[in-house]
């Protein structure tokens, strides 16, 4: 019962979110990122080099213990989730590429994960630890959680085209909710954050806000010097600024046994939703 968010609700939720999303989409959208790579390439890119990068420079300016910084890396070294696949669905951005994003660099993150992580201990609190993930079940979640409800939804837009633009508008209030509700009882009630206190909260917003929007800036600012389109920049901006907080809660308390490292990620998860969700909007508009 300890995790019973986590292990039961949230990745059923998940998958009802992407098969939410794949109602908007068609096979014509993922085999246009395919013939154009460049959008997920650079967006590859961004996630996997340029966010650790700026964690790693966030961390090295803040006066915070040691094994907060290292939370702060951790964040950096997950992929992007659902959640960011959620918002760009509500801002109406390129689904299929975030989608895409996040299934191909939840792979990638098998590998950069131990490697960067590794990197933030040895560089903050001078240690060295060996992190091993669960290849297959990562595997197994990227294709029961992303691939096989994206694909169905795309069916269900094939076979039923009236029926999915019915819902398109009614799931832009009921998904961000449904995530939002579990999100919450992985954060706060699994996890939970009795061992924190007030101020370690406060103390964590600076720095894991400037990690969220420098990152969020450099996604787009890359994206422009590609020269790719309005609604693909905003789109990696939006997935290389808003990281899987829950994998970082996982890599922190079960792999680590940290459970300040963890926080990091709690308070991280508390509140990017809402602050990517601004930006991804306010970018939009002004592009």
């Amino acid at each position: 019962m300890d995790t019973l968010f986590s292990d039961y609700f949230l990745p059923v939720t998940l998958a009802i979110i992407t098969m939410g999303m794949g109602l908007s989409l068609t096979e014509k959208d993922f085999r246009n990122i395919l013939v154009q790579p460049k959008a997920i390439v650079t967006g590859i890119f961004s996630q996997i080099v340029i966010l650790p990068a700026i964690a790693f420079f966030v961390a090295s300016l803040t006066n915070l213990d040691p094994v907060f910084k290292v939370g702060l890396v951790i964040i950096a070294a997950c992929p992007g989730g659902a959640t960011s696949n959620l918002i760009t669905y509500i801002l109406t951005g390129n689904i299929a590429l975030s989608i895409s994003m996040t299934a191909v660099n939840s792979l990638i993150t098998l590998i950069t994960i131990p490697f960067i992580v590794s990197l933030g201990l040895e560089a903050f609190i001078q240690q060295s630890t060996e992190i091993n993930l669960p290849i297959g079940d990562t595997i197994l979640k990227i294709f029961f959680i992303t691939i096989v409800p994206a694909f169905t939804g795309t069916r269900i837009r094939k076979w039923k085209t009236e029926f999915a633009d019915k819902l398109e508008k009614p799931l832009k209030i009921i998904l961000p909710l449904l995530l939002l509700v579990v999100y919450m009882g992985v954060i706060f009630i699994d996890q939970g954050t009795e061992q924190a206190t007030r101020k370690d909260f406060l103390s964590l917003i600076p720095s894991t806000l400037s990690l969220n929007f420098a990152a969020m800036l450099a996604g787009w600012m890359i994206a422009r010097i590609m020269n790719l389109g309005k609604r693909n920049r905003f789109t990696i901006a939006i997935e290389v600024g808003l990281q899987n907080s829950a994998l970082a809660i996982f890599v922190s308390s079960f792999l680590l046994k940290n459970q300040s490292m963890a926080l990091v990620a709690v308070v991280y998860g508390s509140f990017t939703f809402f602050t990517t969700l601004l930006f991804g909007w306010i970018i939009k508009k002004i592009s």
